[in-house]
């Protein structure tokens, strides 16, 4: 059953501004997400599915940020979601056994959605 659902897009050139600045990396980005990311365009990706699944929470950054939200990939690439915190805490409330994540991008944007269930 779907939990909830969310939707994020984020101007890629807003993020290469943004991660020029140490503190938001930190605040946004845990360890393991900085090691694996190397394009801007991954930066960009990653905040989106941290927006979409905080709006997917149905509470979006109410009580946590988006460094509760680590964005990861597998050994192929593809992307999966990990909550610590209070978004853990939020998403064991809502009994959230499974997480879908997909992310795009093209030219300027970087687009998430994320599923619940």
């Amino acid at each position: 059953m779907i939990l909830g659902i969310g939707i994020d897009i984020v101007e890629i050139q807003r993020i290469q501004k943004a991660i020029q600045n140490v503190r938001f990396l930190e605040k946004c980005f845990c360890q393991e997400e900085r090691d694996g990311i190397h394009r801007v365009e991954s930066f960009a990706g990653n905040f989106a599915a941290k927006e979409a699944a905080a709006k997917a929470l149905g509470i979006g950054f109410r009580g946590f940020g988006p460094g509760q939200i680590a964005v990861l990939r597998d050994e192929f690439g593809k992307p999966y979601i990990r909550f610590y915190g209070k978004a853990k805490e939020r998403a064991e409330q809502l009994g959230v056994t499974c997480i879908h994540v997909t992310i795009s991008h093209e030219k300027c944007y970087a687009i998430a959605n994320v599923i619940l269930e």
